[in-house]
């Protein structure tokens, strides 16, 4: 068979190191591009069999069109989340999707405990103090997690890896889910309750949910009012599940004890990249980053060697399979 053209968009140095190694020159040529597929770059995966794509690439129905008019019928997606994807426009167009829908759910929830835990201990806050020699402990009081109630609200793969490392300190976790898995919570001493009481209860609230209609801003003004005053919210999730706004206005009244985040509502075009001599220009974002309680990563949580492994291989044999007549191993996305 041909080697298989590939136009890969949004590409890190991780990206080419991953993926370079792993595809055969006999098997793949790949064409890789810094910046983002949208329907202004779409002419650049002239010639390509399949485009490779990543969160903040924008196939809406404009470019999916483009895209169908050059002939490239098949889009990968080396994520999980596929939010920036027009389903319907896709179906229509007979294009197929494909994602990878689980590279490593330890990556992600280990990376949720380590936010929580920094956060808490105030662990960067020390770092930097004894990088200037400034070796005072004032202010940098946390709490045992053991004995506090940790809500998980959604429990897919994610989801329930962190809430077993939380039961594996000692706390009470709570769950929900619209699709509840009893079986899964009874082994590992997981509870099931409404959000309300999730919310009304817990000590830590974490967001391991995908993002749809009903669950954007599901963290709002009338959600984190049911929050216990002082509780810590961590989001490594998506970060349009949050309002920006309602978590700056409950840290400054002092309702939310700490917040840490790997992603941020409106992180395209400022996560990824690096703006360290420009100013930032996302007003929230900047007011974010001024409270002394909040810990943000760039959505780094699956930036680890198993799940860039992982993502590289499910991603070429997906395109691989779908270039030989096969269904895909990793999951379709479908309208």
């Amino acid at each position: 068979m041909p080697p298989i053209t590939l136009a890969f968009y949004d590409t890190k140095p991780y990206d080419r190191d991953y993926f370079g190694r792993a595809a055969n020159g006999a098997d793949f040529i790949l064409h890789h591009h810094e910046f983002r597929l949208t329907a202004e770059t779409v002419s650049t995966a002239q010639g390509a069999d399949a485009v490779c794509v990543f969160v903040n690439d924008r196939l809406d129905r404009d470019c999916l069109t483009k895209l169908a008019a050059l002939g490239v019928r098949l889009v990968a997606l080396r994520c999980a989340g596929f939010n920036n994807v027009d389903r319907a426009a896709a179906a229509e167009l007979r294009i197929t999707i494909v994602r990878v829908p689980a590279y490593s759910p330890h990556a992600v929830a280990e990376h949720t405990v380590a936010l929580l835990m920094a956060l808490n201990r105030k662990i960067h806050r020390a770092y930097n103090r004894v990088r200037e020699q400034n070796f005072s402990l004032s202010g940098l009081v946390g709490f045992d997690l053991h004995g506090k109630t940790v809500g998980i609200i959604g429990t897919g793969k994610i989801g329930r890896v962190a809430a077993q490392i939380f039961r594996g300190f000692g706390c009470r976790v709570l769950g929900y889910d619209p699709h509840p898995m009893d079986e899964w919570a009874a082994e590992h001493g997981i509870t099931y309750t409404s959000v309300e009481a999730l919310l009304s209860e817990s000590d830590v609230v974490s967001l391991h949910l995908p993002l749809t209609a009903e669950t954007h801003h599901l963290l709002n003004v009338a959600s984190i009012a049911l929050m216990k005053p002082g509780a810590y919210l961590v989001n490594t999730s998506r970060g349009k599940l949050v309002d920006s706004a309602a978590v700056i206005d409950a840290l400054k009244s002092g309702h939310l004890g700490g917040v840490a985040l790997d992603v941020y509502e409106e992180e395209e075009g400022i996560f990824f990249e690096d703006h360290s001599g420009t100013v930032l220009q996302d007003d929230e974002l900047a007011r974010l980053m001024t409270f002394p309680n909040v810990l943000i990563t760039a959505h780094q949580a699956f930036l680890t060697h198993e799940a860039l492994s992982e993502i590289t291989r499910v991603t070429l044999d997906s395109i691989t399979r779908f270039r030989d007549g096969h269904e895909p191993v990793a999951e379709r996305v479908v309208a």
